[in-house]
């Protein structure tokens, strides 16, 4: 018989259910099925005296439960869709600080890694540590070469720990889950999953090593910014060495002064790096802080650790599309539409509702040409709309509005005069244009005549089931003829209209490939060409079907 996961990590529980009660938030635990585990007289208030509130107990511990619940944390302040402000910037507040393993016992990792003759590699390798996180820390080194570089080490122990509190957080989800309905429309256990492989591939230092290179490459021939070479003769899944940036953190506003640095065009690049990730690599840095850009003398932006990325699909970036292209109407029902579609948590339940929220949203900033809206402002407000309606977004898309807030609130330091609107309107301008293309319109019309054909490939189904059901006299049905008469002809309109689906798609697609398939056609030539044939099956169709309902009047 399989151990429980309560007797498995009794002791780990005890931890957190003490921290947890510490802080006054013992009433978690006790909702979720395992208040046993709360100590006596800590039923949930605040500890006595205490002059910090909910959110500010929340961060504390967090912080005193370890790195899963510092990476949790972490991850929630980028969700505005799923908690409210305050708890986001207290949680944004988390710093991934930890008190170094000695020296001894990292070189011992890199040993066991590396090999026996590890530290021939290097000409220097620095005992006293650059920085130490939760679950590794850095050391200055230099290669045989002389080349400096920056070796990042996992802690020992450290995936160990990880693993058993994911384990704990998966069994506390499912238990809250069932005590609380609403996270289970929030899907609770689902976002306890895909926190844990995110955090899985934070542990992959080679899997960081390649989202370097992938940015380095994405970035290629771009004079403005920099990423860090990967040495991988010395680089493994628990030890990454990378060139050393050297820089001025690029929100150190004095020094960049100091050093007579262009303020103005540190902000424009450093949201342009964000949208050229968001709208045309689809491939971003999902924690973009100022820690981790560093301005160089000659005025290049240098970018470091590339544990956290995410990746926009192509449904996202049109839902994002159509979604900034909305804000950018100002069109309200289009925007609802939007939110709505981009949403995991299925059909609102109120659409009444959420449309005259949006258009109470549209108001804040009608009149306003979009060059000059506060983007953090607006985003906020949005995402309140959001929460209200219970609507859950996408990680990804809830990541890329934090990291536009973000963008903005440093592009504000460096200038006070920045927009972040600026720098995206030519983005969503192309957006828009691609969005109307004919090449998205023949998208859209492939996609509805696939829709059309699998409709028209289940009527076999259902005749042979209506069949069945009649011959078995499952059911009588008494309609006057003056009745069946307009039943009739609706019926055949919807068939005209299955048949012209059919005949168009099959049409457009069989067609459609021929011409994608012919170089000759490539090029300028192809989107007219579809878009012409797009016209000429919608034709066939028509004529198709008005022919079948001549001969059938006859």
């Amino acid at each position: 018989m399989a151990a429980s996961p309560w007797t498995t990590h009794a002791r780990r529980y005890r931890e957190i259910a003490d921290v947890l009660a510490r802080h006054g938030l013992s009433q978690v635990l006790a909702r979720a099925g395992f208040g046993r585990l709360v100590p006596r007289g800590r039923g949930g208030a605040a500890m006595p005296g205490s002059p910090v509130g909910g959110p500010v107990h929340v961060r504390l511990a967090l912080e005193e439960l370890g790195p899963t619940f510092m990476k949790l944390g972490q991850i929630l302040s980028t969700r505005p869709d799923l908690i409210p402000e305050a708890y986001q910037a207290e949680l944004a507040k988390l710093q991934d600080a930890a008190p170094p393993v000695p020296a001894e016992a990292i070189r011992a990792v890199v040993r066991e890694e590396l090999g026996g003759d590890a530290f021939a590699a290097f000409s220097a390798f620095d005992d006293a540590p650059l920085a130490s996180a939760s679950i590794g820390q850095v050391h200055g080194a230099r290669l045989a070469d002389g080349t400096k570089v920056v070796v990042k080490v996992r802690k020992p122990g450290a995936v160990e720990r990880i693993r058993e509190d994911l384990e704990i957080l998966h069994n506390v989800a499912v238990r809250a889950s069932r005590a609380w309905p609403v996270l289970d429309e929030y899907n609770v256990v689902g976002l306890v999953g895909e926190f844990s492989r995110t955090l899985t591939k934070e542990l992959d230092y080679l899997e960081e090593g390649r989202n370097a290179e992938r940015f380095a490459a994405n970035f290629a021939g771009d004079e403005r910014f920099r990423f860090p070479r990967v040495f991988w003769q010395t680089t493994t899944s628990r030890v990454l060495t990378l060139e050393f940036m050297e820089g001025l953190k690029i929100n150190d506003v004095k020094a960049l002064d100091a050093a007579g640095l262009d303020r103005r065009a540190l902000a424009d690049h450093s949201a342009a790096a964000l949208a050229q990730m968001i709208f045309e690599d689809g491939f971003f840095h999902a924690d973009p802080h100022p820690g981790n850009m560093f301005v160089e003398p000659d005025g290049r932006i240098s970018i470091i650790d590339f544990g956290m990325v995410g990746e926009i699909d192509d449904k996202l970036r049109d839902d994002l599309g159509r979604l900034l292209i909305a804000l950018a109407r100002k069109d309200a029902r289009r925007l609802a539409r939007a939110l709505e579609a981009m949403s995991l948590t299925g059909p609102v339940t109120d659409r009444a509702r959420l449309a005259a929220d949006v258009a109470e949203f549209i108001q804040l900033y009608d009149g306003v040409d979009l060059a000059d809206v506060n983007i953090a402002r607006l985003a906020q407000k949005l995402l309140g709309v959001v929460r209200r309606h219970r609507l859950l977004m996408p990680a990804e898309a809830a990541i890329v509005i934090k990291m536009m807030v973000m963008a903005e609130g440093l592009g504000r330091v460096l200038d006070p005069g920045f927009r972040l609107s600026r720098v995206l309107e030519p983005h969503v301008r192309r957006l828009l244009i691609e969005q109307y293309s004919p090449a998205a319109l023949l998208r859209g019309l492939r996609a509805a005549g696939l829709t059309a054909l699998d409709l028209a490939s289940d009527v076999p189904d259902l005749v042979d089931s209506l069949n069945r059901v009649l011959d078995s006299g499952g059911f009588e049905v008494h309609l006057r003829a003056s009745e069946l008469e307009p039943l009739v002809a609706r019926a055949e309109r919807i068939g005209n209209k299955v048949l012209a689906g059919v005949i168009a798609a099959a049409f457009i697609r069989g067609v459609g490939e021929v011409v994608a398939s012919d170089k000759r056609w490539r090029g300028w030539r192809e989107p007219l060409v579809r878009t012409g044939l797009a016209g000429l099956g919608g034709l066939t169709g028509y004529l198709a079907v008005t022919t079948f309902g001549r001969r059938r009047r006859r």
